[in-house]
C-alpha cells in the first residue's frame, strides 16, 4: 500500500506542476547566469589583459622617447596615485636591479624571457596570484606590468552565493507552494468525493460547495452543479413518465380485464360477446397507441431520423394533412381553412413533419368551438424561417400551463374529459427540435395559436 501511495503522489498533477515550476525557475536562473558569466569573462578577464597590453605599449613608447629615467619617473607617479594593488609595475636594469615600481625586487619564479605569465608573488606582504607581461626593453632593461587575478574573486563569490541562494529559495518556495496547493486541492477534491458518494447513494439533492468565485475549481463546481441539476431533472422526468405510463396503461388494461372477466363469468349472447370483443380491441389499440408514440419519441430523441432527411415542401405536406382532416371538420361543423403562399422547401423527414402537422390539427379539432373555425397557414419569416401555424377558437391554454403541455403525458385541466394520452404536443415539440426548430404556443383570443417553427437547414439556423 505504501508503494502504491508513493506512486500516486508522483503521478499527482500538483507534483508535476511543482517539479515543472522548480525546473523552469532554475532554467531561467541558468539562462540569466550563463550570459552574465560569458560577459564577465569577456569584459573583466579579456578586457583586463587588453588593458595590460595597452599599458605595456605606452610604457615602451615612453622608454623609446625619454629613456629609462623618464619611464622610471612615470612608473613612480603611477604607483603613488593608484589604489593599493591596482596594478603591478616594475622596471629593472639588465642585471634585474630594481629601478622603480611597487615590487621590492625581481620575482624569483618569473622567467627572464619576455612573455605573459601567471605566477604567485608577494605584493605589500600579501601573497597574490597575478598575471604578468614581461617585456625586454632596449639596453637589456626589463619591464613588468601585471594585475592581481584574485582581485575580483570576492565579487565572483558574491555572485555565486547569490545565484545559489536564489536557486535554494526557488526550490523551497516551489516545494512549499506545491505542498500548500496539493493540500488545498485534496481538501476540495475530498469534499467533491463526499458529495459524489452521497449522490451515488441516492441523495440527488446534494451539490458541490461553491462560493461563486472565478477560479478554476469554483467554475468546475458550478458546471458540475448545473450538470447535477439537469441529471436530477431528467431522473424526476423519467420517474414522472414512468408514473404517467403506469397510470395511462392501467385504465385500458383494467377495462380489458373487466371485459374479459365479464365474458368468462357471464357467458353472454354472441351479440354482446362480439360487442365486448370490439371494446377489448379498442382498449388494446389504446395501449399500442401509447407504446407506438413512446417508441417514436425515443427514435426522434436519438436523432437517427436525421440521416433520412430529404427536401420537403411544407405547403404540400400541410395541404395533404388539411385535406385528410377536412371531412372530420365538416362532420363537426368546423370551418377548416388553409393558406400558403408559394413553395416552402426545407430538409426534413416528411413522415414526421406530416405527423406533427396532423397532431396540431387533431388537437385543434378536439377543442374548437361547435361551428367554429380553424386556420392553418404556412408563411416564411426572416432568415428563411418557415412558420406553420394552426389557430383555433377553443378555450386555449393558460399561460402557466404553456411551458408544461409539451412534456410527455401532461394533460391540462381543459383536456381531462377529452380522449388522448398527453403525447400529441410532446411529439410535435420533439419533431420541431429534430429539425432545429421549436414549438411556440400563443393566445389566439380566443383559442390557441400553435406554431411549428422550422429552418430550411441547420446552417441557416446558426446564422
Amino acid at each position: 500500500m505504501m508503494r502504491l501511495h508513493r506512486f500516486s503522489l508522483r503521478r499527482f498533477s500538483v507534483f508535476t506542476l511543482t517539479v515543472s515550476y522548480v525546473a523552469l525557475s532554475i532554467g531561467i536562473l541558468a539562462v540569466f547566469a550563463i550570459p552574465l558569466s560569458y560577459a564577465w569573462e569577456q569584459t573583466i578577464e579579456k578586457g583586463g589583459m587588453e588593458l595590460l597590453q595597452e599599458d605595456t605599449q605606452r610604457m615602451e613608447a615612453t622608454f623609446d622617447e625619454e629613456g629609462a629615467q623618464g619611464l622610471a619617473s612615470i612608473i613612480d607617479r603611477r604607483v603613488g596615485t593608484q589604489l593599493v594593488g591596482e596594478k603591478i609595475l616594475l622596471l629593472t636594469d639588465a642585471s634585474y636591479t630594481r629601478l622603480d615600481g611597487n615590487l621590492p625586487g625581481w620575482p624569483r619564479n618569473l622567467p627572464g624571457k619576455a612573455g605573459t605569465y601567471e605566477i604567485a608573488l608577494h605584493l605589500n606582504s600579501i601573497l597574490v596570484h597575478a598575471v604578468l607581461i614581461h617585456t625586454v626593453l632596449p639596453g637589456g632593461y626589463h619591464l613588468v606590468v601585471g594585475r592581481d587575478i584574485n582581485r575580483y574573486n570576492s565579487l565572483e563569490s558574491y555572485f555565486f552565493y547569490g545565484l545559489t541562494g536564489a536557486a535554494a529559495i526557488v526550490l523551497l518556495v516551489g516545494v512549499l507552494g506545491g505542498f500548500m496547493i496539493r493540500r488545498t486541492l485534496l481538501s476540495k477534491v475530498s469534499t467533491m468525493r463526499q458529495t459524489a458518494l452521497a449522490i451515488v447513494e441516492g441523495d440527488l439533492s446534494r451539490r458541490l460547495p461553491a462560493q461563486g468565485g472565478d477560479d478554476e475549481l469554483e467554475l468546475l463546481a458550478l458546471t458540475v452543479n448545473r450538470m447535477l441539476d439537469q441529471i436530477e431533472h431528467l431522473i424526476h422526468g423519467v420517474r414522472n413518465v414512468s408514473n404517467a405510463i403506469a397510470h395511462d396503461l392501467r385504465t385500458p388494461l383494467t377495462e380489458l380485464r373487466f371485459r374479459l372477466e365479464e365474458l368468462s363469468v357471464g357467458r353472454p349472447s354472441l351479440e354482446i360477446t362480439f360487442a365486448e370483443i370490439d371494446g377489448a380491441v379498442a382498449d388494446v389499440d389504446r395501449v399500442i397507441q401509447i407504446f407506438n408514440a413512446l417508441l417514436r419519441l425515443a427514435e426522434i430523441d436519438t436523432g437517427a431520423r436525421r440521416s433520412g432527411f430529404v427536401s420537403v415542401d411544407m405547403c404540400n405536406v400541410a395541404n395533404d394533412i388539411v385535406e385528410f382532416y377536412r371531412p372530420v371538420a365538416e362532420l363537426k361543423g368546423i370551418n377548416l381553412r388553409f393558406q400558403c403562399a408559394g413553395k416552402m422547401a426545407l430538409a426534413g423527414d416528411p413522415f414526421l413533419l406530416a405527423q406533427a402537422v396532423g397532431n396540431l390539427i387533431d388537437n385543434a379539432l378536439k377543442y374548437a368551438q361547435e361551428n367554429g373555425s380553424i386556420q392553418v397557414e404556412v408563411v416564411r419569416g426572416g432568415r428563411g424561417v418557415i412558420d406553420l401555424t394552426v389557430a383555433d377558437d377553443g378555450p386555449g391554454i393558460p399561460d402557466e400551463e404553456k411551458p408544461k403541455v409539451s412534456k410527455r403525458f401532461y394533460r391540462g385541466d381543459a383536456s381531462r374529459g377529452t380522449p388522448g394520452v398527453g403525447l400529441g404536443l410532446s411529439l410535435v415539440n420533439a419533431v420541431a427540435e429534430l429539425h432545429g426548430g421549436a414549438l411556440i404556443l400563443r393566445d389566439n383570443a380566443p383559442g390557441l395559436r400553435a406554431t411549428l417553427r422550422l429552418f430550411p437547414t441547420a446552417k441557416q439556423r446558426d446564422l
